[in-house]
This record gives C-alpha cells, structure tokens and sequence, in this order.
C-alpha cells in the first residue's frame, strides 16, 4: 500500500498492491517471522456471496490443497476474518508469461521448450492428483525470480468428485486457450482439454500470436474445428508435429499429456527434478486460522487437526459447506476455546440428564441416542487452542430434532461455545 501506518495480518506484513479485480486484491507482504515474501489474495465476502465467485474460490482452496509442485503456486496459508478470506500464497516475481512474450516477442525454441516441460510437468501432476485446470492460459503461468514457470489460478479446476460418468460437463475457460469439445456441453475428459490447451501455449511462445483468432467466436471455433492455421516459416517439422496432434479437435484422437512426455522432441534437455518426488511435497498443505484471540490450550484424546481443504465453509458469513458436504441437513457446529476433555465430559453430563444413552465410540467423539434419534459429536483442532465441534442428528427421529430435542441440548452446551457457525442463537 502506498503510505500510512503498517497493516499486520497475522505473521505477515502486508505492502504494496500487486493486482486489483472486482472481489479480491492481491497484496505483496512479507513474513515477520523469516522475511520471506508471499502474495496475498484478500477476498471481500460480502462481494462474492452467492455469486459464481463463491464456488470458485473453493475450488481453488481445494485443488490447490491436493498440489504441491514446485512449477504450481503453492498456498501456504488460508485466514478468515467475519468479511475477508486471505489466501496466501507464493509470491512469483517475474509477472506473467502473457506480458513476457507481448514485450519481447516470440521466444527462442529451446528457450519456449524449457517454459512448456514446466507447464506440462505441472499439468501432468495436477492429473495425477485428480485435478484438471481447466483455465490454461499465459496470465495464469507466472514466473518466478529464477526464470521458472508457475502455473496458478485453479478457480475453474475441475474435481474428481464433479465427474459425471467419467466427464466433466461444465463450459468454462477462455473462448482462445478452450478445446471445443468443451463448448459443446455434452461432456470432456479434462486432461485432453488441458492438452488441447497446451498446443495453444506452445504456438503462442513460439509465433508471438495465437493460432485460432476472431472477433467473432463463432466464426473461430469454425476455424478450430477445420484446422484452419498456418505455421510460422521458422517452426520446426518436430514443433509442427506436437502442436498438430495437440491441436486435434477431437479428443478421441488428440495426444495426450502422458503420450507427449514420451515424445523426442519434448524430452530434450528435460531436467528429471521437474518429476522428482523428493519435490512433489504431498504433505505440505497449507494452514488454516480463524483470526480470534489467542489461547494456551492442548487438545488432548487425539481429536484430529482440520485443513485448509476442510475449514474454508467456517467463515462466519460465507457459509460453503454444503459444497463439500452434501445431503447432511442435519447438523449444528460451533467453535470453542474449552479443553476438549471437558467438552466431552460436558456432552455426557448433558446428555444422561435429558435421557440420551451415551456411548464413547472412537476418540473425539461422543454418541447421545434417544429413542430412534442419534447425535454423533466430533472434535476437530482448527487452530492450537479453538476446537471445533460437529453435532450431527441422524436415525428415524431426525425430523423432529429442532422442533423437540435440540433447544434443551443447547442450552445445556451454551457455556462451551466461542462461536456458532450456520445455526441462529
């Protein structure tokens, strides 16, 4: 930011704006802890509530929750407050490819090689993890200070669990950089449309200029789907035999990711480490921390540590659980600064003076049963020292949980509760 006093997000320092759309802002910031440098993306929530951003922005957490590349943006953490989300993020140095080539003009075949086994290398990761991108393009491959490729920008990815028969059925993307199978609605494999994708990339680093261009869609797509482009005079017969195959307007017979890797042309000079597990850091998944007050607190009988992936749908405000858990209509959930030992306990005592049969069933969880109702209660460790706790009404009964069960319950609990997230109190 340009002048006035410093504004500190929790371990971070946050400076100068780096880009600025309709719902969020991306900030430079440093660490207080290391110096290191991040981005930081503030995401306005009363902006994006209920609109097509609200969705995009989960999946973005929860595809780049499964990645962890070293030519993929990592997410190191994810912060909310009751109106901003901030994601925070590698911070790439270098700008965007787009801008890169738009300055300096086409690049050098072994110079465009290095940049395509990077974004492939990435792409062919981010398939392995079940994730397909959906929104490649140069301004979503970024650079860093080294001069290496970042691809980032995950909010039209597409999940596994969004697959209907195997496809996906979502149009999305750029109208330029999209396959055409994708317009078509009636169902695509992502990883040949990130294929298609990739020979777009590979034309674009090469000519300087897209091959497929029109003011009217309509008309380009007619050129998509008759192939109708030319080479460049300095492209080489190797170069137009990869972009031939990737540019195939039908999937069935496009080359895919896997088949390009195997190719001689894209192999030369391919540096292993790209695909070295010993970077591909599975387990390096970003944070997540309500930003409340701080307490000392342990978490004791083993209640599991919740993720970023996990904890997005908590915000106060922006309520998106119900895209990752649907069909639980029942269920009530608060956060809490008491030891996790006495909340338990605490359920239990409730419980036996209302009439519920009480059952520990695994750690960090009680079960309340009462005629043909069950409670399951579970623990979760959101931050040291809050917990977060779910109540879930299942069995016959369920119907008649709010109307005749859960007000007594409630008032027996309210002294455990910090905060209540999708319940009216």
């Amino acid at each position: 930011m340009e002048s006035g006093p410093k504004v500190v997000l929790g371990k971070y320092e946050l400076g100068h704006v780096l880009g600025r759309g309709t719902f969020a802002k991306v900030y430079h910031a440093g660490s207080l802890i290391n110096g290191a440098t991040v981005a930081v993306k503030v995401i306005d929530k009363c902006k994006i509530k209920n609109t097509t951003m609200e969705p995009r922005i989960v999946r973005e957490v929860s595809a780049m929750h499964r990645l962890s590349h070293p030519n993929i943006i990592k997410l190191h953490e994810v912060m909310a407050t009751k109106s901003k989300i901030y994601l925070v993020m590698e911070h790439a140095s270098g700008g965007d490819l787009f801008s890169q080539i738009m300055q300096h003009g086409p690049l050098s075949e072994p110079i465009a090689r290095r940049y395509f086994q990077q974004l492939v290398s990435a792409l062919h990761f981010c398939h392995s993890n079940g994730v397909a991108h959906r929104d490649v393009k140069p301004q979503n491959l970024l650079l860093d200070e080294y001069g290496n490729l970042k691809v980032t920008d995950f909010g039209l990815s597409a999940l596994p669990e969004q697959l209907k028969d195997g496809l996906f059925h979502t149009a999305c993307g750029t109208p330029a950089y999209t396959a055409p199978e994708v317009v078509r609605r009636k169902g695509y494999d992502g990883t040949k449309a990130d294929a298609w994708s990739c020979g777009i990339i590979l034309f674009l680093l090469l000519a300087g200029y897209l091959p497929f261009e029109d003011s009217n869609i309509a008309v380009m797509y007619q050129k998509i789907y008759g192939r109708e482009f030319k080479f460049p005079t300095w492209f080489s017969k190797p170069v137009r035999r990869v972009i031939s195959r990737l540019l195939d307007p039908h999937p069935q017979t496009r080359m895919s990711i896997d088949a390009l890797m195997r190719v001689a042309w894209f192999k030369k000079s391919y540096k292993a480490n790209y695909m070295n597990p010993d970077l591909l850091l599975h387990d390096n998944r970003p944070n997540f921390c309500m930003l409340q007050k701080d307490g000392q607190f342990n978490l004791e009988d083993g209640a599991p540590v919740m993720t970023a992936f996990d904890l997005i749908s908590l915000s106060s405000g922006l309520d998106l659980s119900g895209l990752f858990e649907r069909g639980k209509k029942r269920e009530k959930r608060f956060t809490s600064t008491k030891h996790a030992k006495d909340i338990l306990e605490k359920f239990e005592k409730i419980g036996g003076k209302l009439g519920y049969k009480v059952e520990r069933r695994k750690v960090g969880c009680v079960v309340l049963l009462k005629n043909q109702l069950v409670l399951s209660v579970n623990l979760s460790e959101v931050v040291p020292g809050v917990l977060f706790v779910e109540i879930k009404a299942s069995g016959n009964d369920v119907a008649d949980f709010e109307e005749f069960y859960w007000e007594d319950l409630k008032a027996g609990i309210q002294d455990l509760v910090l905060a209540w997230h999708n319940e009216s109190v």
